[in-house]
């Protein structure tokens, strides 16, 4: 091959056999080469058939002819050099196209509708065969017509392939694309379209033209679905364990199992005591499951990284030919036009592989949120009692979202060093040992920026520790907010709150130093090693001279290596410490060895459907054990009532039989389904009715009966929806009786063959609770022929069941049935004599006669005592200290007390208002977070990023300048002055990096503080009703999710944003400056470039919006599953509830996806423009290279090549920039909703001793719960003496809560007020009022910190005064067994004290503010007998002056007081003295003889 003839020529041309050998055999080599790999893929992924179509009939008769039109065209060429190749070459063509008829059918069989392999094939073939076309049709005459023509056949045959191989086969056979209705148009896009993301532009069309909705959005591929991605990983998990299991021999006889039979879980936990088994590990299982789809995007990496060093080595050509005169231009138009090809390749390789990584992350985020969805239904107690619901949420928001993000910069590990070793070579190439002095410099740098790097895990570890803390105060803030506003606590917790927050924006602040070092170091590394390498290199010998070619050369090289020195510490630092989610892996395998449940039918007795031999049971293993030797024998179809005190263990034992408990020794047996009503009722967020069926099918006469039996019936008529009304988060909108009949109605309709019953009468009123008795529960109820267990503390129904069974501390006591019982004369009957005076006067008339004889037998040393009941109970007017029952079963979710449902519900809306996500531009929120930050701190910030890119121009400038004096021959007595010169630029520019990105990151920690602040703030003073209509899961959002974003994401993407901006304009700058004729296609790129960036951000902003909206739900529904999750195993309807979850990641990722893909999308178009700038920069160069020195064609060509990756990450922060604002968006939103009255009303304060009477007054006064509902309370009018007993009754939904709420404003007069003293409460600050009144709530709300922080935040009282309230509360005894005493730490709502405990921390907390005016709620409901009447006494004692308002279910509790006020759908029915009213025989009356109070 003569050179002249090849390249020193204007037309070039290549010889024959060159073509004929090399040309014709690069494709054949590619495919042999492609086909065995692609072959295995296949077999592995087969898809189904597709049927053979039109398009492939084609396919393959063009491939056997384009077969044969080689062979002849090539047959009989006679080339000596090449003889052999020709000769073989019909040979081997003729297998070549044979593999492609083969591949061509392989595909069709394995479901693939556009294969690349073979598209390239063509391509290639196509490419090969123009040199071969141009010569033909420039030689001057044809010896061999049959050659030319079979040529130009042939050519017009692979061309006609490839146009072909752009096409798009039919689906395979029986694919879900053509079942679903919206399927992902990728599965059926072609080989360009998936290259290029173009399948993905009807998206992006339609979300420029309208926002996007959720309907809108394509179905998840089945590839990527929980249905198949989360079984992956649970399959791998479960073969890691049994690795584990068998890597040490078992330990003997140690099960903590009914049958002896060990879970691999549990056999995990047994191992642990034994010597350093082998843990399993989750991570392997995660690479398991998705390296293999991982590693083909790592192999598109290594593709790019290698084509990367194509450029500079065709600028390193480029530069040489502008210094040559005499070159061919078309030398020229050939680098340039390559240039633009290697960065057109790079692009496209670069997007797969983040396509591949990405959907990796995606995958790995579904599985692990399915993982921990399934682990956390079937979690310990112990686990549970280790991590709050919080931070199991906080485990699959925040730590699933780091994992995702993980798998983006997993390749950085291998791709980095190998980047940094292929730049060196180039570099010792272009200037000898010289780079050596680079080299050190980097090196020095590697260690300041790991240090860098584990400093700043260390502080986002801390920093995680505080976000979590605040997190975890905010959820249970939240929960608790209406006790927070009844006890004016506001302020207490808000400087909690803010105490963690400043520590962790402290922590933020040392972060935003040592990220503004990493910045600096980041920008003047390869800087700093182009100036010593470029010194070095002219100083160390006189005969080194730095010329155009080696500077830009080296600078485009050191360019390529800052991204890989950067990154490097970066990633080892994430990946060497898994404590970025310093939770993540224990968690996560705690939840997976904590899921060690009883398997409770493992040995039957022959007799009796629930039996416990000997068993002994904590709630966790390393625990004391809760009940011990317990033998139990419950016979078929029989009711067994467990009695007790409160913290006996009652529900432990209802706990141990579902297997909710870790059995130390024993065994247990149930036989048949279960069903269990817990004691504090469990209602989902859905409608009443599906909380009802809970799965079931629907089937109308036993639904009817259910809700009869239940006593549901009227409550429908009140409810707006009947049973379709939809039920808020915990059953917000039902009052406590209507949960638990719910709760019940739930078990009687599921039709087990084992009822557990866990206390659910005492939550109702007492006329409800006989009815339920009798028609369900009773020896003729619906269950009756059912076994049943029934924990009680209702004296009334133990002669109705068939067997007792008494527990005192953890113990039984006793067992037998009531007479036998009695005659034992043991804790029981003692138990009776105290208690059951008026309750068993209550009995039907029908055991009238066993009354007496009860009565007679029971009390006969008490003769006075019966004849002063039945006086007691007919008068009222006697005080019985002893007549006390027990009171509703409290709850401790948080609900709106005895609400009125009626008026809780929107007639029409919803209660629960769908999330709504925004839509439109942004821009004005962009002006809320800039006034966050500071308008002139804002503009100082732009004007040091300006100054910073002049003083980059300029010492790039100021190079290529020197590189000029190479050409004039000046270079030896400059030296030490350009060698100043450019050290001084660029240590102008690392200096004022580092100024603006500090200056940047403390404007953002301002704004986040402010942002914050004002969130908090509103949120405290948000009035009630918001709470009530907003799930917890929203509000918290905002504070985790976004606040997070506004902390750490914002600040990043807005520094890459201005990095960027400056960056590109910089560039456009540097090449208009040297080829002022640049300047014309600046405008139509930039016309593309906003074109798509418009497109692109509309689209993208809307994904990420309903992203976030679809995200609440995944979580909101989590925590109420592990609320529930004793219920839903009970039930089992463990698969319905994963599936569920499922559904909603599903949907959530169903959004993600189109996100991941616009960015991939956005990228391929921009990089585009960004390789046309290479192309134009480069041709113009060409062109203008007579009046160009080469200095600056190397400064614009260096510049250009710079240009893509910041145009690419310009849009792609710009776009970031738009949807993280929206994080500012949502919490503005939330800063902004409507406030309550102010705490405090300066010129209206009370003075400090009101009330000192105690007078209340209601004058004409009407309240709503919300706007636009019917009204509550109608016209009340009623004046109360200080010192006066005021009991409150009605039924259900009558307004009895709603008037205590009006006292203390949390709900506010629709008309006429109430004055308290003569003081009108409308006009004084909340604060001052609700200080001034005590009540004691119906739920007991408690906050995880002390005892002595749950009984006075505020530290106003001594500890005397605090350990006095506890004795009047009897919580003495208790808590000074308690090594910690009053710093006993109290769990999340107080899980760790049970029900009654809580009621009477209550209690003491009303002990110690002693007010004037004391509200009761129903507050005694979970406290059995004796404690109720300790506390009964108590309130009389030192509440004996005070004015008290109570509210009861239990008449009894109120036939002393002063005054009994009857509500009726909000109107003063009877207002008069107990006796008095029971002679009108009016509403009361009717109520009294319901509760057996009256003849």
């Amino acid at each position: 091959m003569s050179p002249n003839q090849t390249l020193h020529t204007d037309s070039p041309d290549l010889p024959e056999c060159f073509q004929l050998s090399v040309l014709s055999w690069l494709p054949c080599v590619y495919l042999w080469f492609a086909c065995p790999p692609y072959i295995f893929y296949l077999q592995r992924n087969n898809k189904g058939y597709i049927m053979m179509s039109i398009l492939n009939r084609v396919k393959t008769v063009r491939d056997h002819t384009t077969h044969w039109a080689a062979v002849c065209g090539h047959a009989y060429a006679v080339c000596p050099v090449v003889f052999l190749s020709i000769s073989l070459f019909p040979f081997l063509y003729r297998c070549n196209t044979l593999l492609a008829l083969f591949l061509i059918q392989f595909e069709r069989l394995s479901g693939v509708q556009s294969s690349g392999i073979l598209f390239i094939f063509w391509f290639l073939s196509v490419l090969c065969a123009i040199v071969p076309f141009r010569s033909k049709i420039l030689q001057s005459e044809i010896s061999d017509k049959l050659r030319f023509t079979t040529f130009y056949f042939y050519f017009s045959l692979i061309v006609a392939e490839l146009i072909l191989s752009c096409f798009n086969e039919k689906p395979p056979l029986f694919s879900n694309i053509d079942t679903d209705p919206n399927p992902c148009p990728q599965s059926t896009a072609g080989f360009l379209s998936t290259m290029t993301f173009w399948w993905f532009t009807s998206m992006a069309i339609k979300g420029y033209k309208n926002p996007l909705e959720a309907k809108d959005l394509w179905s998840l591929n089945k590839r990527d679905s929980s249905e198949v991605v989360v079984p992956k990983l649970l399959r791998e998990w479960e073969v890691e364990q049994a690795k584990a299991l068998y890597s040490k021999p078992l330990p003997e006889g140690e099960s903590n199992h009914v049958g002896g039979e060990s879970s691999p879980e549990e056999v995990e936990v047994l191992l642990s005591k034994t010597k350093d088994p082998k843990k399993p590990s989750f991570l392997r299982s995660l690479i398991k499951a998705f390296g293999p789809y991982f590693l083909i995007g790592s192999a598109f990496k290594l593709l790019q990284d290698l084509i990367t060093f194509v450029n500079p080595q065709l600028l390193k050509l480029l530069i040489s030919f502008t210094k040559q005169k005499g070159a061919p231009t078309w030398w020229g138009y050939t680098l340039a036009f390559l240039m633009f090809f290697a960065a057109f390749l790079q692009t496209l390789i670069l997007h797969q592989h983040f396509q591949y990584c990405f959907v990796t992350g995606m995958r790995l985020r579904t599985s692990i949120i399915g993982a921990i969805y399934r682990k956390s239904l079937i979690i310990t107690n112990a686990a549970k009692r280790t991590s709050t619901v919080g931070e199991i949420v906080n485990l699959m928001s925040v730590d699933a979202q780091r994992f995702m993000d993980l798998t983006t910069f997993l390749n950085m590990l291998w791709s980095a060093p190998l980047q940094i070793i292929l730049a060196l070579y180039f570099l010792w190439q272009n200037l000898g040992p010289s780079v050596l002095a680079g080299v050190a410099v980097m090196i020095l740098l590697i260690p300041l920026n790991a240090a860098i790097a584990v400093k700043t895990r260390v502080y986002q570890v801390e920093q995680m520790q505080y976000k979590d803390a605040r997190i975890k105060l905010m959820n249970e803030i939240l929960n608790g907010i209406k006790v927070l506003k009844l006890y004016a606590w506001e302020s207490s917790f808000k400087d909690k709150v803010l105490e963690i927050r400043q520590k962790e924006l402290n922590v933020l602040r040392k972060t935003a130093y040592l990220g503004a070092l990493s910045t600096m170091a980041w920008t003047s590394a390869p800087f700093l090693v182009a100036l010593t390498t470029f010194a070095v290199y002219v100083t160390v010998d006189k005969n080194n001279i730095l010329d155009a070619e080696k500077a830009f050369v080296s600078l485009s090289l050191f360019n390529i290596l800052r991204f890989p020195l950067n990154m490097l510490p970066q990633v080892i630092s994430i990946i060497a410490f898994p404590s970025v989610t310093p939770s993540v892996f224990a968690s996560l395998v705690m939840l997976c060895h904590g899921s060690c449940f009883c398997n409770c039918n493992a040995f039957s007795p022959s007799d009796g459907s629930v039996t416990v031999v000997n068993g002994k049971f904590t709630w966790a293993k390393q625990h004391p054990s809760t009940l011990h030797n317990i033998n139990l024998m419950v016979p078929q179809g029989s009711l067994l009532a467990v009695v007790g005190h409160v913290g006996c263990g009652k529900s432990s034992l209802v706990s141990a039989l579902l297997g909710e408990m870790e059995k130390m020794e024993g065994d247990i047996s149930i036989r048949g389904s279960v069903a269990y009503v817990p004691q504090q009722a469990w209602i989902q967020n859905a409608t009443l009715r599906d909380n009802i069926l809970f799965g079931k099918a629907y089937n109308e006469q036993k639904y009817r009966c259910c809700l009869e039996a239940c006593a549901l019936t009227q409550d429908l008529e009140v409810l707006p929806g009947g049973d379709l009304t939809e039920i808020g988060e915990k059953g917000i909108n039902l009052s406590g009786g209507q949960r638990q009949r719910v709760s019940l109605a739930r078990a009687l309709y599921h039709e087990a063959d084992v009822y557990l019953l866990d206390d659910p009468l005492s939550a109702v009123d007492a006329h409800v609770a006989k009815h339920i008795f009798d028609h369900v529960i009773g020896p003729e109820g619906a269950l009756q022929g059912k076994t049943r267990i029934l924990v009680t503390h209702g004296i009334s129904f133990l002669p109705q069941v068939d067997n007792i069974v008494v527990m005192v501390e953890g113990r039984v006591s006793e067992m037998g049935s009531y007479q036998e019982l009695l005659k034992q004369n043991g804790a029981f009957a003692e138990f009776l004599r105290n208690y059951s005076l008026e309750d068993i006067i209550e009995e039907d008339e029908a055991t009238g006669r066993t009354t007496c004889y009860y009565i007679t037998g029971v009390f006969e040393s008490y003769p006075t005592m019966s004849v002063a009941l039945q006086i007691s109970i007919i008068s009222g007017d006697l005080e019985n200290p002893k007549s006390r029952s027990v009171r509703k079963r409290l709850c401790s979710e948080r609900k709106h007390a005895e609400s009125d449902p009626e008026k809780k519900l929107p007639k029409v809306d919803k209660l629960i208002q769908a999330e709504t996500a925004e839509t439109g531009r942004v821009s004005r929120v962009f002006w809320e977070y800039a006034k966050a930050v500071g308008p002139l701190l804002s503009l100082v910030i732009c004007f040091l990023y300006g100054c910073q890119s002049a003083a980059a121009i300029g010492a790039n400038v100021w190079l290529s300048q020197w590189t000029n004096d190479a050409a004039q021959n000046v270079t030896q007595e400059n030296v030490s002055m350009r060698v100043g010169v450019y050290a001084a630029l660029g240590f102008a520019q690392g200096l004022l990096v580092m100024v603006s990105s500090f200056t940047l990151a403390m404007g953002n920690i301002g704004a986040a503080r402010k942002l914050h602040y004002a969130l908090l703030d509103n949120k405290f003073h948000t009035p009630q009703s918001f709470f009530d209509t907003t799930p917890i899961g929203r509000v918290i959002n905002r504070f985790s999710k976004d606040i997070y974003v506004i902390d750490e994401a914002l600040p990043s993407t807005v520094l890459m944003f201005l990095g960027t901006f400056f960056s590109s304009l910089s560039t456009m700058i540097v090449i208009v400056a040297s080829t002022p004729i640049f300047a014309v296609v600046i405008a139509p790129l930039a016309f593309i470039y906003i074109f798509v960036q418009r497109f692109y951000v509309a689209t993208s902003r809307q994904l990420k919006r309903l992203e976030s909206v679809s995200r609440s739900p995944i979580y909101s529904h989590f925590s109420e599953t592990v609320t529930g999750s004793s219920v839903i195993r009970a039930y089992g309807r463990h698969n319905a509830f994963v599936l569920m979850s499922d559904m909603k990641v599903d949907e959530n990722q169903k959004s993600y996806y189109p996100g991941i893909v616009s960015n991939r999308w956005l990228g391929v178009r921009i990089e585009f423009i960004g390789n046309c700038i290479v192309l134009f920069a480069a041709l113009f160069a060409v062109i203008g290279k007579d009046k160009l020195n080469p200095g600056l064609v190397g400064l614009s060509v260096s510049y250009a090549l710079l240009v893509t990756m910041s145009l690419n990450w310009m849009v792609r922060m710009t776009s970031d920039l738009e949807s993280n604002i929206v994080a500012v968006e949502r919490v503005k939103e939330y800063s902004e909703t409507k406030t309550e009255a102010p705490w405090e009303v300066e010129d209206k304060k009370p003075s400090s001793d009101w009330p000192s009477q105690g007078n209340v007054e209601f004058r004409d006064y009407s309240v709503r719960y919300r706007e636009g509902l019917e009204l509550v309370l109608k016209n009340l009018t009623l004046s109360v003496k200080g010192g006066e007993k005021i009991g409150i009754v009605g039924r259900t939904g009558a307004g009895k809560s709603s008037m205590t709420l009006c006292l203390f404003r949390l709900l506010e007069a629709a008309g006429g007020e109430i004055t308290i003293d003569g003081v009108k409460i409308s006009e004084i600050g909340l604060h001052d009022l609700r200080s001034k009144l005590t009540i004691i709530p119906q739920e007991p709300v408690l906050f995880s910190g002390s005892l002595r922080m749950n009984l006075d935040p505020f530290e106003k009282y001594s500890d005397g005064e605090v350990w006095k309230a506890l004795e009047l509360s009897h919580l003495n005894k208790f808590v000074s067994n308690q090594p910690a005493k009053l710093e006993l730490e109290c769990s999340e709502g107080g899980e760790n004290l049970s029900v009654g405990q809580r009621q009477l921390v209550c209690l003491a907390r009303a002990l110690l503010r002693k007010t004037r005016i004391l509200i009761l709620d129903e507050a005694t409901a979970a406290i059995d007998l004796e404690t109720d009447d300790l506390i009964q006494s108590t309130i009389r004692t030192q509440f004996e002056d005070c004015t008290v308002f109570t509210i009861a279910h239990r008449l009894n509790t109120i036939m002393d007081y002063t005054r009994v006020l009857v509500l009726d759908k909000g109107q003063i029915a009877e207002f008069d003295t107990p006796t008095n009213l029971l002679f009108q025989r009016g509403i009361f009356y009717g109520m009294a003889k319901d509760a057996g109070l009256a003849q």
